[in-house]
């Protein structure tokens, strides 16, 4: 186990702080991200392109 009497030096905190905060911003961007996809409708692959003729040309 870590000695709890030797604090870790300070760059290592810092470092590890700015570690912290950069997996914070992506996992906010990540839910985000779904949110938005979970928002928008599905796409339905039976809905015809053109009425009419299904989108072919004839």
């Amino acid at each position: 186990m870590a000695d709890k009497s030797s604090p870790s030096p300070p760059q290592g905190r810092d470092r590890l702080a700015a570690a912290l905060r950069e997996n914070l911003k992506r996992r906010k961007a990540q839910a985000r991200g779904r949110t938005k996809a979970a928002d928008q409708p599905a796409r339905d692959d039976t809905t015809p392109v053109a009425a009419g003729n299904g989108g072919k040309d004839t």
